[in-house]
């Protein structure tokens, strides 16, 4: 393990120690307010120490006469609201890295969105993990994406609703209640896989568009598409369509991965349900 890897685990589990020993709830303490959820300074109320949110935002209308610390969140002030000390909001700090001009020029309209592109950029770095670790389940996943969308739609929607019926049945029979954790981490990584799967059919299909004679590397096609898909899902109302969309043929495109291709693909021709199959995979 190399020096920086070292020093990132050990700050995780520093932090991870940190919110352990934070209690439940805001309170007062040597006049500082710790939370590890939202916190609202009442404008009747003056804070002679520092305001530190671990998981959510910080609304000051009140006096902090310390610092406003949310390494996870925003530190708002509102109108009548002071804060004497620094201000220090990880969210905002995330944007301005990767947004410079969205907060230089004072241009605010995408500066609601900083914590779902960081999200959305967290996600997409698991995906490609995903890529690397099964390479051939993520291709596989692809190509039922591309000749069965709607079947994948349809297996990824009947497997959300089957999630919570066998979760209960697992619960109620005590011994299979390990088995649930089980079952929650597997639809996880299959969401992760078929992402993937999607965002390397949306990328291929670009540098197709764009280079029709040359054939993109699978790693390049992920991430043109892990861009697009990101890009769409961050949008203001429908980004949250996308997501779902995504998730349901992403899902249902991992779970038929499991099922070979001719077996598929008789099953489909005895029984469509969607139009004629996609181009295949070269």
């Amino acid at each position: 393990m190399n020096a920086r890897l070292f020093a990132l685990v050990t700050a995780f589990f520093a932090i991870l120690g940190m919110v352990q020993a934070l209690p439940a709830d805001a309170r007062a303490r040597d006049g500082s307010v710790t939370s590890l959820h939202d916190v609202f300074i009442g404008s009747d109320r003056v804070v002679d120490g520092d305001v530190n949110v671990v998981f959510g935002d910080a609304t000051i209308a009140g006096v902090v006469k310390g610092d406003c610390n949310a390494p996870f969140g925003h530190c708002v002030i509102l109108d009548n609201g002071r804060v004497d000390g620094h201000v220090y909001s990880g969210a905002d700090e995330g944007a301005r890295a990767f947004l410079p001009w969205a907060f230089g020029s004072g241009v605010g309209v995408l500066a609601g969105q900083d914590h779902r592109l960081l999200v959305k950029l967290a996600a997409s770095a698991v995906v490609v993990l995903m890529f690397l670790l099964f390479p051939l389940r993520m291709r596989v996943a692809l190509d039922r994406v591309e000749k069965h969308p709607a079947l994948s739609a349809l297996t990824g929607f009947i497997a959300v609703l089957a999630v919570f019926p066998i979760a209960i049945l697992l619960f109620v029979s005590i011994i299979g209640i390990p088995l649930v954790f089980l079952e929650i981490f597997a639809l996880i990584v299959g969401i992760w896989i078929g992402t993937g799967a999607v965002a390397l059919l949306v990328g291929r299909r670009l540098c197709e568009l764009v280079v029709p004679a040359s054939t993109p590397s699978p790693f390049l096609a992920l991430v043109l598409g892990l861009i697009v898909v990101s890009a769409a899902e961050i949008v203001p109302l429908v980004g949250w369509f996308v997501s779902v969309l995504v998730w349901l043929v992403g899902l249902g495109a991992a779970i038929l991965s499991f099922i070979r291709s001719v077996s598929l693909d008789s099953a489909v021709r005895r029984a469509p349900i969607g139009g004629p199959p996609m181009r295949n995979l070269r």
